[in-house]
């Protein structure tokens, strides 16, 4: 095998077990709210930024006793009690971070908003 090829092949090895980056690409640096983004933080350290989360509609999340589900990809995945943001919600939305490890969902952050 080529050193080229196998150079690509690591590469691409390395980019499927890797965690996924932040993908902050300048949309929200004028935003108020941005600073409150980068300090959320779980069990599992920061949640990262707005860029990073993604905005979860009240039928794919449920609540039970404090405890919590979210429809991410057609899977229902357990929010994992770390993961909790226990701070107030100051957008109001409903928001998930995640990240993906063998091919299914996980959670990193999650943050409540109010069902309707």
């Amino acid at each position: 095998m080529h050193v080229l090829t196998r150079v690509a092949v690591l590469l691409g090895a390395m980019s499927l077990t890797s965690p996924t980056l932040a993908r902050d690409d300048g949309r929200y640096a004028n935003s108020p709210l941005k600073p409150w983004f980068e300090s959320l933080h779980s069990g599992y350290g920061q949640c990262c930024s707005d860029a990073d989360g993604s905005v979860v509609a009240d039928p794919d999340w449920e609540s039970d006793h404090g405890h919590y589900r979210v429809r991410i990809d057609s899977e229902w995945v357990v929010v994992p009690d770390a993961a909790l943001i226990t701070e107030p919600n100051k957008v109001g939305r409903t928001m998930v971070w995640k990240h993906y490890i063998d091919g299914h969902p996980r959670i990193r952050c999650f943050m409540p908003g109010s069902m309707t």
